[in-house]
């Protein structure tokens, strides 16, 4: 948080990291240093699969346990004062199997989670993950009608692991949109800092497309230790985001 802090950022999103961090008490640490950083806290993360794919388990102990760490995740937000929870959901284990769906089912499952996030102010938000179920645009262009309170969480990078245009994603996400993540790339795939020269992704043409589709919501660096030696690289690549959205 204090690196977040020192690039000038007023927005973030807490991601977090294991079971020990999904309680009340550490969500009141994070958001006292968020707080006295002027930070407020849009969305939170958690490690998905320790549990989300049980969310949609038929087991009735593993459900009920993946129920339970939810809930506490929301609970942890709740604290934290975060609008949003960005949700992976179940996996594809085997990418090269075509997976059949029972949106019916799915559904079900989603507002039931839906629902709980809901009773803590949060909205939950399915991102576009290349190696889950919202893996194309298709899965939530038939999942959505039948969930009223899902929104929708927009990640290029992982539509580039799909290898797939983001824009596609972006229309079947439509008004349900509430948060962005960025990431740059190289041609070959390999990701980097926003700001970086290597990377080949337009940021001013995403930009101006989320403001065409009136959209107004936080725009968030989501970058892997990888991807940078320096914290201040963090903060050269929210210079160089914020100079691009105010040229427009």
């Amino acid at each position: 948080m204090d690196e977040v802090v020192r690039a000038g950022a007023k927005v973030s999103e807490v991601f977090f990291a294991t079971h020990s961090e999904y309680t009340r008490d550490f969500a009141a640490v994070v958001k006292e240093r968020a707080a006295k950083g002027g930070v407020r806290i849009n969305s939170v993360h958690a490690l998905t699969n320790q549990f989300e794919p049980e969310l949609f388990g038929k087991g009735l102990r593993a459900h009920t346990d993946a129920i339970t760490t939810f809930t506490r995740v929301c609970e942890a937000g709740e604290v934290l004062g975060a609008k949003y929870y960005v949700f992976h959901g179940a996996t594809r284990l085997k990418p090269a199997v075509k997976y059949v769906f029972d949106y019916d089912f799915i559904a079900s499952r989603v507002n039931k989670i839906c629902s709980i996030a809901k009773s803590h102010g949060i909205t939950l938000t399915y991102e576009n993950v290349h190696w889950a179920y919202f893996s194309e645009p298709g899965y939530f262009e038939k999942l959505a009608p039948l969930c009223p309170d899902l929104g929708a969480t927009l990640d290029i990078k992982q539509a580039m692991q799909s290898k797939l245009d983001y824009f596609d994603f972006l229309k079947v996400m439509g008004s349900r949109l509430k948060t962005v993540h960025l990431c740059n790339y190289t041609g070959s795939g390999k990701l980097v800092m926003p700001h970086s020269k290597e990377g080949v992704f337009d940021f001013k043409l995403l930009f101006k497309r989320l403001k065409d589709a009136g959209y107004d919501g936080a725009c968030l660096i989501e970058v892997y230790s990888s991807c940078y030696s320096d914290f201040s690289e963090i903060k050269d690549s929210f210079d160089y985001l914020n100079e691009i959205k105010e040229s427009l």
